[in-house]
């Protein structure tokens, strides 16, 4: 998908972060805005900031795990747009905690918004963006959907699937003749207040992992949306985003299984 402008666009958890700027990134390219959350003022203001670039942008109110609620609003995009042509999975949350430690609460909650939440967003909307005939499907991973760390065994396991869906998928599409591409996005640490909306368990200090993670953290929002703009627009099967990302897929790349190895080592003096 080389131009933008008049392709409608849905992007998920669009009312901070890597979302909000996706949104504005694809406004500057001339796309109209079909932008969810579930907290719906957020939104709004995404939206605000996107028409004032120039973009016919709506605001949506979605829980992502709902698979419902996820059908309804493709149908009302539909409604409201005409069309869809490209669709960014990008709601997600973490989870730091041990595989011993970790509840089946928030192993649900996890998979629920990484996992179902992408895979109800393909679903419900993979016929509109067929239909399209010109259209891109986008899954937000993670850099621990090309590695799996110590602490993130749920939040890895669910970021695994969703790399999963999208090159499964992307198979699918070229083998059914549809000109539909297909992205699995991996971030490193990006900019966010993710971390502050994180779970934990118990045993650990939130706060800490959060301001650690703020100290690590040297990506924009908005340079993380250009690369996964440019991304989409060179139909790329991997987009990877950040040193610390790139670093990870070297090290899985060149050691296999042995990546694990330092790993936990460097894993070992953090703790």
């Amino acid at each position: 998908m080389k131009d933008f402008h008049g392709k409608v666009a849905v992007i998920t958890g669009a009312g901070a972060g890597i979302g909000r700027a996706l949104a504005l990134e694809l406004a500057r390219n001339g796309a109209q805005l079909a932008l969810s959350g579930r907290n719906y003022d957020n939104v709004a203001e995404t939206v605000a900031l996107c028409e004032k670039a120039g973009a016919k942008a709506r605001a949506y109110k979605l829980d992502v795990a709902d698979r419902a609620a996820v059908y309804a609003h493709a149908d009302e995009v539909v409604a409201d747009f005409g069309k869809v042509n490209i669709v960014i999975n990008n709601a997600g949350v973490s989870l730091t905690a041990n595989i011993e430690e970790v509840s089946w609460e928030d192993l649900e909650w996890i998979f629920g918004i990484n996992y179902w939440g992408t895979l109800h967003g393909v679903k419900a909307f993979l016929p509109h963006v067929v239909a399209s005939g010109d259209g891109h499907i986008a899954n937000v991973s993670s850099m621990f959907g090309l590695v799996a760390c110590p602490s993130q065994g749920g939040y890895s396991s669910s970021k695994y699937a969703m790399h999963a869906i999208s090159d499964a998928l992307r198979q699918e599409m070229i083998i059914a003749g549809h000109n539909v591409g297909v992205s699995s996005i991996h971030p490193g640490m990006i900019k966010t207040e993710i971390a502050w909306k994180a779970r934990a368990a118990a045993t650990r200090d939130r706060d800490d992992l959060a301001a650690n993670f703020d100290r690590l953290a040297q990506t924009s929002p908005e340079d993380c949306a250009k690369t996964i703009v440019n991304g989409i627009r060179k139909n790329k099967p991997l987009i990877l985003i950040g040193k610390d990302a790139k670093a990870m897929n070297v090290m899985r790349r060149l050691l296999g299984s042995g990546y694990m190895k330092p790993l936990t080592a460097q894993m070992r003096k953090e703790i």
